[in-house]
């Protein structure tokens, strides 16, 4: 199972370099990393996706916690939760496929955001399964450059659940 963990870290040089030294050590991969500013000056997030069981990512918990730096960490892979993912795909287009390309990016809500003679650039930013679904989409015209940041996510303070309401939705 992949889990996805929301770590709160002194920002200070050397932190994510040691973070990912215990990962290493331990032999345990991360899927998806992404870095930035918190709400709090000095602070970062670290939104980073990793595959294990409960008992894994509990000991990787504990073990997170003894580094130095570390303020907090949360596993929110089953918390309410906004997610998002940026991509951009570099996608081969001629004069008579650019115009079914941009149908598709409307259709995904997504952007063109450079176009040149054989290729444009469409930018994605949504959940995961939507970078998944345009990609299979747009396979057929020849990905040539494929560029994802990691998940990040914030919990929802609503507490509500938009995973649980596809799935009534798709019911109904």
């Amino acid at each position: 199972m992949r889990h996805t963990l929301s770590v709160l870290v002194e920002d200070e040089a050397g932190v994510l370099s040691r973070i990912a030294g215990l990962f290493a050590r331990r032999g345990f991969n991360i899927e998806s990393l992404a870095v930035g500013a918190a709400e709090q000056g000095g602070v970062s997030r670290i939104t980073m996706v990793v595959p294990g069981n409960d008992q894994v990512i509990e000991q990787l918990t504990k073990q997170l916690y003894k580094l130095i730096n570390v303020l907090k960490v949360q596993d929110i892979t089953e918390v309410p939760c906004v997610e998002r993912e940026l991509m951009l795909l570099k996608v081969n287009a001629t004069s008579t496929t650019r115009s079914e390309i941009l149908e598709i990016a409307q259709i995904f809500r997504a952007r063109i955001v450079d176009v040149a003679e054989n290729s444009v650039i469409v930018e994605v930013v949504g959940d995961p399964g939507k970078m998944v679904a345009i990609m299979q989409v747009l396979q057929k015209f020849g990905l040539r450059e494929v560029a994802r940041t990691g998940k990040i996510a914030l919990t929802r303070e609503s507490g509500v659940n938009t995973e649980y309401l596809k799935v009534v939705e798709a019911k109904a």
